[in-house]
């Protein structure tokens, strides 16, 4: 998913027995501050994605993070429903609320010192996670419809342009399985 919808995800939107996450908010920045509003975005009216039982596990321990923070802050923490919403740690009070949504740009910049931590390329960003989602997903050969649907593109052709590039052996494949349904692979 991109920053904003990751940043907007809510508790009572994801479906754990389905594993499966509802997409209704973002967090956008307007002038100098990160505010959450509703998921907009064409195509999205019904925006849900479909993920492995690994990331509800991870979630599940954002959970019990974020319960933690709750009973640490008390009244402070203002429930917005997020799950990564604006913890207590380096609290001040100058207008920043527990609870709510997480400054994009903060984010971003902790993203950067990560990556640094971590040694990865420079000029790699938070969404070039997603970007790699989509072409590993490509590679191993998955649908192209449902690849476009789960990040949510607003057609598979969009996605196979911009993702999809011609992989020698997925065309050496193709052209057997048609020469298989033609009966061409019978020809001696």
């Amino acid at each position: 998913m991109r920053r904003s919808e990751a940043l907007g995800m809510k508790w009572d939107l994801i479906h754990w027995d389905e594993c499966a996450i509802e997409l209704e908010w973002v967090v956008v920045e307007v002038g100098n501050k990160s505010v959450l509003r509703r998921l907009t975005k064409d195509g999205d009216d019904n925006a849900v994605i479909y993920v492995d039982q690994a990331l509800m596990s991870v979630l599940k321990v954002q959970w019990e993070r974020q319960q933690m923070w709750r009973e640490r802050l008390g009244s402070r923490w203002v429930d917005q429903g997020l799950v990564f919403a604006r913890d207590g740690y380096r609290l001040r009070e100058e207008g920043i609320t527990p609870g709510g949504p997480q400054d994009a740009g903060q984010v971003s910049a902790r993203w950067r010192s990560t990556r640094a931590r971590l040694e990865l390329p420079e000029g790699f960003r938070i969404h070039d996670w997603r970007h790699s989602k989509v072409t590993n997903d490509l590679d191993a050969g998955e649908n192209p419809v449902e690849v476009s649907a789960n990040v949510r593109h607003h057609s598979p052709g969009y996605t196979m342009a911009n993702y999809g590039q011609r992989r020698v052996e997925g065309a050496r494949k193709l052209a057997s399985g048609t020469a298989q349904r033609i009966g061409l692979g019978r020809i001696a």
